[in-house]
């Protein structure tokens, strides 16, 4: 097949502890609005035109709890498997259940997502796909400007360098060398601080484009952030604290 035959698949990662957020379980399967966290994304992708197949990756002992977030996502056909001791193993776990689809071109491009970011729209995925599709990569990031540069004591040195990006997911890269990629970085024992980080590594020829991000877009680490994020799909405005 040709490039650009073939369909986007999506992996949604959800092999994390959640050990910041202080919940005795995966902060990815507490309830959010009546649905599991990890739900919400996982419909939005099952529901995209352009992306099929899903693949949720998940720790052994949470297998239960994501088969009853795929059931509340409404999204029967997402395929689950189980990941790694890392997000690079676990990024890698989900490419290779992938690895015969990329091989024939019925799979092009790969979004890799957080499932810890409930609120992605199908207008991000829109972004990451075409950016991924035209250049070789796309990953999504709001420019920062309340952040400022510190001393060796942390002391507060003057304003932050300009410049500097917030970076969301998903991450979308053609699959082809996005799996050669983190194929070369298991060889060498690389783990990669996200999906754009083990590319620049491994494929630095691939091109790798910038989008929009979305400022709804967070990612639920703390407990105020499920509160904030239960308020923006109850489309109210967050208390102040």
């Amino acid at each position: 097949m040709q490039q650009g035959c073939g369909r986007a698949a999506a992996i949604v990662l959800a092999g994390g502890s959640g050990s910041r957020f202080g919940a005795p379980v995966n902060k990815v399967y507490l309830p959010l609005a009546g649905r599991p966290v990890i739900a919400w994304s996982l419909a939005v992708m099952a529901a995209h035109p352009q992306v099929g197949p899903v693949v949720l990756v998940v720790r052994e002992d949470d297998r239960r709890s994501a088969a009853e977030a795929v059931a509340a996502a409404g999204a029967a056909e997402v395929e689950v498997v189980t990941g790694g001791a890392s997000r690079q193993e676990s990024e890698l776990a989900g490419l290779r259940r992938l690895a015969e689809r990329i091989a024939d071109g019925r799979v092009d491009v790969v979004l890799v997502h957080d499932g810890a970011r409930p609120l992605l729209t199908p207008d991000l995925v829109d972004r990451v796909l075409a950016g991924a599709r035209d250049t070789g990569g796309a990953v999504p990031g709001l420019p920062r400007h309340d952040l400022v540069a510190a001393g060796p004591d942390g002391a507060p040195t003057g304003p932050a360098p300009d410049g500097l990006v917030a970076v969301q997911t998903p991450q979308g890269f053609r699959a082809v060398p996005l799996l050669a990629a983190y194929e070369a970085a298991a060889r060498e024992g690389f783990a990669g601080t996200d999906t754009e980080s083990c590319m620049a590594r491994f494929a630095p020829d691939v091109p790798v484009r910038r989008v929009d991000g979305d400022g709804r877009n967070i990612k639920i680490t703390y407990g105020h952030d499920l509160e904030v994020a239960t308020a923006v799909l109850a489309g109210a405005r967050p208390a102040a604290r």
